[in-house]
């Protein structure tokens, strides 16, 4: 079994391709024949080093993915042999032909979504959704700002809205990002690399406060974002890489609230509730993970590269 492995911490030249022994499913696990895998800002973390305690070397990156399912362990009944799913997390890594999974985090795949479609669920998919529901309690009908809403969690968080009748506002780094935005249906789409986009936002909005925003790099934006937030607005920290100074004034004058969010400390309970919803939304067709660029397996520190750089528009699939 062919499989990427990060043998010590480094860049993107650190993803070697080897031969790998197989797995062999036991009590609860599921082995998953890989289709497609997705690449995550969190596996370029993860490569450099920045988790030792989650992930030291040697190791296969990958949190989710797609496949079939090859064999399962004694006890596992939410899917069979044959089934087509998709993997929220792995014990294994899924930059490989095949990974082994717990069969809780193993979902089943309706037959219209492709399997590099399923692999960008798991992670972006998942974290929109506990971002926007379980976290900031959000409402259909409020204001929503998606900050880097042209990625992998942007796009997620604004088809989900988008579906549930929120006033969106989306924020991307280039025109094509900013183009995609909107044609996913944003309301309001503005550069968040423009000087004076917070005015051009706040007089597009009708000079409108805005009631949840979600932050893909509070190291940047969460002082500014602590000025926009209408009465209990809350603002919910996606992504962050660095220290920020804020001005708390701004908390105390809207009652609101700085949140995060961490897959890590989701109960069973709330994943359970959040994969079953993504299934049915899914099915019906009411979200579809966009893709930006399906590159082979063998070429993973080609997308490590991609997904380090800014401006991202959607996801990035490795193909086995």
């Amino acid at each position: 079994m062919k499989a990427i492995v990060v043998e010590q911490y480094g860049g993107p030249e650190e993803l070697k391709l080897r031969e790998m022994p197989e797995w062999h499913p036991i009590a609860g696990q599921v082995l998953v024949e890989i289709k497609a895998a997705s690449v995550n800002p969190k596996d370029a973390q993860y490569r450099n080093g920045l988790y030792p305690s989650l992930h030291m070397p040697p190791f296969t990156p990958g949190i989710d993915g797609a496949g079939i399912v090859l064999s399962v362990g004694k006890g596992v009944t939410n899917v069979s042999v044959g089934d087509r799913v998709f993997i929220s997390s792995s014990i294994s890594g899924t930059y490989a032909e095949k990974a082994l999974c717990h069969a809780h985090h193993v979902h089943l795949l309706s037959d219209n979504v492709s399997f590099a479609e399923g692999a960008g669920v798991g992670v972006a998919y998942a974290t929109a959704f506990r971002a926007l529901y379980q976290r900031a309690l959000a409402v259909p009908g409020e204001t929503i700002l998606i900050h880097g809403a042209s990625g992998g969690v942007g796009l997620a968080a604004l088809q989900l809205a988008r579906n549930a009748g929120f006033f969106i506002i989306g924020t991307a780094g280039t025109p094509e990002g900013m183009q995609l935005v909107k044609n996913e249906g944003a309301d309001i789409v503005v550069c968040h690399r423009e000087p004076d986009y917070l005015k051009q936002m706040i007089s597009l909005n009708h000079n409108n406060k805005i009631d949840v925003i979600l932050e893909m790099q509070a190291q940047i934006n969460l002082g500014n974002d602590l000025t926009l937030l209408a009465k209990n607005g809350r603002v919910v920290v996606i992504g962050s890489l660095g220290t920020i100074e804020i001005d708390s004034q701004y908390l105390k004058d809207s009652d609101g609230k700085i949140l995060s969010v961490s897959m890590l400390l989701a109960t069973k309970e709330e994943m359970a509730l959040n994969y079953h919803a993504l299934q049915r939304c899914l099915k019906r067709g009411l979200i579809k993970p966009i893709i930006n660029e399906q590159i082979p397996l063998n070429e993973a520190a080609k997308a490590h590269q991609i997904i380090e750089q800014t401006g991202q528009k959607g996801k990035i699939i490795l193909v086995p």
